[in-house]
């Protein structure tokens, strides 16, 4: 049995006074504080700044004749987890580390805990050894590993029941549908609460053969969860498309629509499109965090240089300012920051976008409505007759959008919107290319802001890399056979980026001004001559040249500077 089990009770309010880690004053008011509030002591002194949590753990560890494991650095096996079922983990503050030959090793929050430990005991059926972790450490871990896994596999488990038993109908979904503890709807709060703590920007649903898989995109990159019971797939679908006031019994044809939904204290937009597939219907849904606050420009981690050329233009009082890049690459979090920036009493602003994504106020917002004929164009020809000074067209699809905008531009309008393209130099001639004359595009367009995002490397496990001889010979193409070969940097993955060795993503960008000779060149519609006159532009520097020069701060990898490099050209 653990040596937990055969010591006094330690009191760590008298353990850290005696070692001169805190005050007897300091000690009173966290006393007072915890019995106000209820929470454990170790916890109160650490949120009120008294001691550090990793000094109290390392103390606690030497007291108690423990061993003190740092989660972030160690490599948990899911199925070892798996064997503390997630309530308990959650109750407890406990976590399974290893197996080893006197039992299993737990990490416990807080190891002083007598009672949590002898229940650790019961559930687990085994001798276990305890050590000390960090709280916030093991919470992340436990949202990571579980997922809530338990709780969705029963969940499944009960809409499966219900199916076998109710012959699952519309009518009966319908009926469920104000029924908050339905399992179906249980399940897809469930799913929700998932996507939302792991700050997932996308829901992909697919039933394939045999299984039902759930993947969640979090910094851009898939993560896989598989449900063994393919038959709830249908109804979990068909609640989906209900919320979003889709037809749900149409199942052969594509399908879009949106809901708003409370997870967690937020409020999420959720944008829902279907599309048939051999296995049954695919689900993506894009979500969208009302409550998160828009970033101004300074809080983009746009260089000094493009921030202050950028902030130029959007600050003149006519012209066109395009950002442009593929979907889910931030262009709609600029502009928002463009606009908040712009958004003045002396100024009036009206948006057309498809779908409103972030309320502003004082800002006049127009969703566009496909299925009352309310498209981009129809709201620009009325937004010009209520006297605005900056409009924000969500994206130029057309060529009808497109000629309204870049007239807008001409007389007396700051217009600022988006292009579906890989970087700032193919933007303008994309314009033309959409059938809109080329005189009106040199003399509206000012600026094309072109970006990307890139993920960044965890901070908790990156490590100096060396390139390898083909990422040598790439570096030397892009930057000369000087360039030196230090700063780069690697992850090796850790439990706090899922192993993935990246953290969170930053935004690249590319800056280019149409001066004289882009507006010459594309007058003429002279493609070959456009970019060569953007490309000896000073102070133009590409996207791919400006990731490298984040791979070479050790802020991103080789590997993602390579990637887009791959995308761009």
């Amino acid at each position: 049995m653990s040596t937990v089990m055969q010591r006094k009770k330690v009191r760590i309010g008298d353990l850290l006074v005696e070692q001169k880690i805190i005050s007897e004053t300091q000690l009173k008011t966290a006393l007072a504080e915890q019995k106000k509030s209820g929470r454990k002591l170790g916890r109160v002194l650490i949120e009120s700044g008294f001691v550090d949590e990793d000094q109290l753990l390392k103390l606690l560890s030497s007291q108690l004749d423990i061993s003190y494991v740092d989660l972030s650095r160690f490599e948990l096996d899911p199925q070892l987890v798996s064997r503390l079922p997630e309530t308990h983990a959650r109750r407890y503050r406990a976590l399974v580390l290893k197996e080893t030959a006197d039992g299993l090793l737990v990490g416990m929050g807080d190891p002083t805990d007598i009672f949590a430990f002898d229940e650790l005991v019961r559930i687990l059926k085994t001798p276990v050894q305890i050590a000390c972790v960090k709280e916030s450490d093991l919470l992340h871990n436990i949202d990571r590993l579980y997922h809530h896994a338990d709780e969705l596999r029963t969940l499944a488990n009960e809409v499966g029941q219900d199916m076998a038993e109710n012959a699952f109908d519309l009518r009966s979904l319908s009926a469920a549908g104000g029924q908050s503890d339905a399992p179906v709807v249980r399940l897809i709060q469930t799913v929700f609460e998932d996507a939302v703590r792991s700050e997932a920007s996308d829901i992909h649903i697919e039933p394939d053969e045999d299984v039902l898989r759930i993947r969640r995109r979090i910094d851009g990159v898939l993560h896989e969860q598989v449900m063994d019971d393919k038959r709830i797939s249908s109804a979990v679908i068909s609640r989906l498309k209900l919320m979003a006031e889709a037809d749900i019994s149409e199942k052969r044809l594509p399908q879009d629509g949106r809901f708003t939904l409370k997870v967690l204290n937020k409020n999420i937009d959720v944008r829902l499109a279907t599309i048939p597939t051999q296995t049954g219907e695919s689900v993506v849904m894009r979500l969208l965090d009302h409550g998160s606050a828009i970033r101004s420009l300074d809080k983009l981690g746009m260089p000094e240089d493009i921030l202050r050329r950028f902030r130029k233009f959007i600050h003149r009082p006519h012209g066109l300012v395009l950002v442009t890049g593929p979907t889910g690459s931030g262009k709609t979090t600029t502009l928002y920051g463009a606009l908040s920036e712009l958004n003045k009493p002396q100024k009036k602003i009206i948006t057309v976008e498809d779908p409103v994504e972030y309320q502003l106020a004082r800002v006049n917002q127009v969703q566009v409505n496909h299925r009352i004929n309310l498209d981009f164009a129809r709201v620009l020809r009325s937004a010009l007759r209520l006297d605005p000074d900056i409009i924000l067209i969500g994206e130029m699809r057309d060529r009808e959008t497109g000629e309204i905008g870049l007239r807008a531009a001409l007389t007396g309008h700051l217009v600022l919107s988006t292009l579906h393209t890989n970087d700032a130099v193919s933007t303008a001639m994309r314009l033309v290319d959409m059938g809109l004359e080329s005189y009106l595009v040199a003399a509206s367009t000012q600026a094309v802001l072109a970006q990307r995002l890139v993920r960044k490397l965890c901070t908790n496990c990156s490590r100096p890399a060396k390139p390898d001889p083909s990422q040598q010979a790439w570096i030397y193409s892009m930057l000369g056979e000087d360039t030196p070969l230090d700063g780069f940097r690697e992850g090796e993955g850790c439990n706090q980026c899922n192993h993935t060795g990246y953290h969170g993503r930053i935004g690249v960008y590319e800056l280019l001004e149409i001066d004289y000779a882009l507006a010459d060149a594309l007058r003429r519609n002279d493609t070959a001559g456009f970019e060569n006159a953007a490309r000896a532009q000073e102070g133009y520097r590409p996207l791919v040249l400006n990731t490298l020069d984040y791979a070479q701060q050790g802020l991103t990898s080789l590997d993602e500077a390579m990637r887009l490099s791959g995308a761009v050209e």
